[in-house]
C-alpha cells in the first residue's frame, strides 16, 4: 500500500465541516479575509460549480481552508470569465509551513485541469497584506482593483 505524505485537499462534507469551521487565522489578519463560515455560506448561494471550497489537511489535522472560483463572469457582462483563488485561511499556528503555497498549487492544478491558462487572486493592499507572498509566487498586479483589493494574476501556460 502506498501512502502520500504531505498536505491534501478534502471536499467539505458533514464529516469535516466542524474542522473547517474551526480554522482560525491570526487576529491581525481578520480584517483581510472572511472567516470560513462566511465563505461556505457564499459558496452555497452561488450557482453550482462556481465556488470550489476545500479543507487543507496534513497528517490528519486541519491546517487551512481555501475557496477557488471557477469561470465566474468577472465584469458581469458575459465578456470576461476568470478563475482563481477566492479565499485562503491558513490556521494561525500553521502559517509559514508551506500550506499557502500548497493551496495555490492545488488551485492552479484544478484550473489547468479545466483548461484555464490564468489564476487570479485579490488581496488586501498595504503593509499588513499578503502582497509579498503572492508576488513572490510569481503573480503580477493587473492594475485593477476589486472591492478595494488589488487584483493579481499568475500565468499558468
Amino acid at each position: 500500500m502506498t501512502t502520500t505524505a504531505g498536505p491534501r485537499l478534502e471536499v467539505i462534507t458533514s464529516r469535516n465541516l466542524e474542522a473547517a469551521l474551526g480554522i482560525r487565522i491570526r487576529p491581525d489578519q481578520e480584517h483581510a479575509v472572511e472567516p470560513v463560515a462566511h465563505s461556505l455560506a457564499e459558496a452555497y448561494v452561488r450557482p453550482e460549480g462556481v465556488a470550489w471550497p476545500r479543507l487543507i489537511v496534513d497528517e490528519g489535522r486541519p491546517v487551512g481552508f481555501l475557496m477557488a472560483f471557477l469561470d465566474i463572469d468577472w465584469n458581469q457582462d458575459g465578456t470576461d470569465f476568470r478563475s482563481g483563488l477566492w479565499r485562503l485561511n491558513i490556521a494561525a499556528e500553521e502559517q509559514g509551513r508551506g500550506y499557502g503555497r500548497f493551496a495555490l498549487e492545488s488551485v492552479a492544478a484544478e484550473i489547468r485541469r479545466r483548461g484555464g491558462k490564468e489564476l487570479y487572486v485579490t488581496w488586501h493592499p498595504g503593509p499588513d497584506g499578503p502582497e509579498g507572498f503572492y508576488l513572490g509566487l510569481g503573480f503580477r498586479t493587473t492594475g485593477e482593483t476589486s472591492g478595494g483589493q488589488t487584483v493579481g494574476v499568475l500565468d499558468l501556460a
